[in-house]
């Protein structure tokens, strides 16, 4: 039995970015009765909350949009190639008004616990407005870089001036115009707000730990013929996408026929170990500097990625023509594709102006902050701004602090505290009826992220259509396919330069002090991954105890 003031729901989604506006369209056109509950004042997650001067996609918009919907992929027109975090604010929220999913959204609320009756078979979901329901079905959109990380520095509370977390930038923006700016993180978001921030700033000082391998985005102005071109091939790249074990079709337009008369253009090679030195470096003036992230053998050869990495600083050198800056923006002592890699635009090219510097956090560790500023190991840096840029608690962040509790008051922050457990990434064993969009042991951010987005919600979605045509009142993992997944992930993960022992990154949790370590995401790929989901489907939800 219920409470009268509790809203008897079929199913909640939580979170309205990207995969939660699609869920919502789905359960909407399935005609579910359900709710979508989201944090911030409108819709857009990531895309809503990061509006960090630079920040924008770092892959090229064609790709990194809905495929879902046709007219939606003709009517909108998109201004640059790597599209700017206003515009994608802008699409979504066009995409949610096209298909009138706001009424379904209720703004401004989190969730703060779901909790599982194994008498009903039902969920009971409050909120931190006072709201409860009552649920058959709980979906979790909360996206994989949700949570923002601060590096818990020593009298953090001190500083006395303005202090923002790129992950928080107030929605106004912030005038940095003639001020002293620190910023202390040097991943995407880093990257992408030094060239800004400088433009404004009197004086900005970059405090970095781990500089990161960065390469130019290459963003231009979209042209109309190409975007024209690009809406007439849309089926083609949709299907190229999803034969990419990454999700990407690395499309460039038309397809041109060759020219006899013309030599047909170079391509760089396929493997660094292959070439010569004097090779190599011709390769990086020809192609630039982008190539090195191309060679196939620098992915799982420690040798091939040294000599990548090698080529990198040396090239880092040169372009700066300042040593100081060259060695303490130089990634050093862990190999290139540790990391997600990192697009940037004039990024090196911001640190040779005069007023912008770097202070290398290897050499010289923070000892903590202070009213006026930081203090390192060897000065005291004084500035009138604070930003930090140092991520997220990646994954499993907003859901470990949620009170989630399954069978038996299990919660799954404590099934959890030696690292996520799931099968497919989809469910855990003790949580029935519980699913995550992109969680933990899926493709998620090692892939086109919104392709594995829209592969997620589908599978949710005719899942649950399944179980409700054929009366059956509950789906979870066996443990024995739980076990099987996770070890399977792990196992995809050997090899790669990011499980390489001298690789410190979110992907495994290193950079959350207690978090445990491990690689949460799956990397045998997007294709790979759909096949097992629809393999998992095709023998009758194979691994998950259905019950009726």
């Amino acid at each position: 039995m219920t409470d009268s003031n509790t809203q008897v729901l079929d199913a909640i989604v939580v979170g309205a970015g990207m995969a939660g506006i699609y869920m919502t369209k789905r359960l909407k056109d399935q005609g579910l009765n359900f709710l979508t509950i989201e944090a911030g004042s409108n819709v857009g997650g990531a895309w809503f909350w990061n509006r960090y001067p630079g920040c924008r996609a770092d892959l090229p918009i064609i790709e990194y949009s809905y495929s879902f919907s046709r007219e939606v992929e003709q009517e909108w027109d998109w201004s640059e190639v790597m599209a700017p975090q206003p515009e994608i604010e802008r699409y979504l929220n066009h995409v949610t008004d096209r298909f009138d999913l706001r009424k379904l959204i209720k703004f401004g609320t989190k969730v703060t616990d779901a909790l599982y009756d194994e008498k009903t078979n039902l969920w009971t979901v409050k909120t931190d407005q006072g709201d409860t329901y009552t649920t058959t079905y709980c979906i979790l959109a909360t996206g994989c870089l949700n949570e923002p990380n601060y590096p818990g520095f020593k009298n953090a509370d001190s500083f006395q001036g303005e202090v923002y977390h790129t992950a928080k930038w107030p929605a106004g923006g912030v005038d940095l115009t003639g001020k002293r700016v620190a910023i202390v993180g040097c991943g995407s978001s880093g990257v992408q707000a030094i060239p800004e921030i400088a433009k404004q700033a009197k004086q900005l000082i970059a405090f970095q730990r781990s500089p990161v391998y960065t390469f130019p985005a290459r963003n231009a102005p979209m042209k109309p013929e190409f975007l024209a071109q690009a809406k007439k091939d849309y089926a083609e790249i949709r299907e190229r996408q999803r034969a990419n074990e990454m999700g990407i079709a690395n499309y460039n337009g038309p397809k041109k026929p060759a020219d006899p008369n013309k030599p047909e253009k170079p391509k760089p090679s396929k493997k660094i170990l292959e070439l010569t030195p004097e090779q190599r470096k011709a390769e990086i003036k020809q192609f630039g500097i982008n190539v090195l992230s191309g060679y196939v053998d620098t992915y799982f050869n420690p040798e091939a990625n040294e000599i990548a990495c090698q080529l990198y600083r040396e090239y880092l050198h040169e372009t700066l023509g300042n040593a100081q800056k060259a060695d303490a923006l130089s990634p050093k002592n862990y190999p290139l594709h540790c990391k997600r890699p990192v697009i940037d635009t004039n990024y090196y090219e911001t640190f040779k102006q005069d007023h912008v510097s770097i202070v290398d956090l290897r050499e010289t560790p923070v000892v903590e902050v202070t009213p006026k500023g930081l203090r390192t190991t060897a000065a005291e840096y004084e500035f009138d701004v604070l930003v930090y840029a140092t991520g997220f608690d990646a994954m499993t962040g907003t859901i470990m602090r949620m009170n989630i509790r399954g069978r038996n008051g299990q919660l799954l922050a404590d099934k959890w505290k030696n690292g996520p457990r799931m099968y497919m990434g989809l469910q855990a064993v003790g949580f029935p009826n519980f699913f995550t969009v992109t969680g933990p042991g899926s493709p998620s951010v090692v892939s086109n992220v919104l392709h594995s987005i829209e592969q997620h919600v589908e599978w949710i979605d005719n899942c649950i259509a399944y179980l409700r045509k054929n009366h059956i009142r509950t789906i979870e993992p066996e443990q024995a396919a739980e076990d099987a997944w996770v070890q399977h992930v792990n196992e995809a993960g050997k090899g790669s330069m990011m499980t390489a022992p001298s690789c410190n990154s979110w992907y495994l949790g290193s950079n959350v002090e207690g978090k445990p370590q491990g690689i949460m995401p799956y990397l045998g790929g997007t294709k790979t991954y759909r096949q097992k989901c629809e393999e998992v489907v095709g023998e009758g939800y194979k691994g998950f105890a259905l019950a009726s």
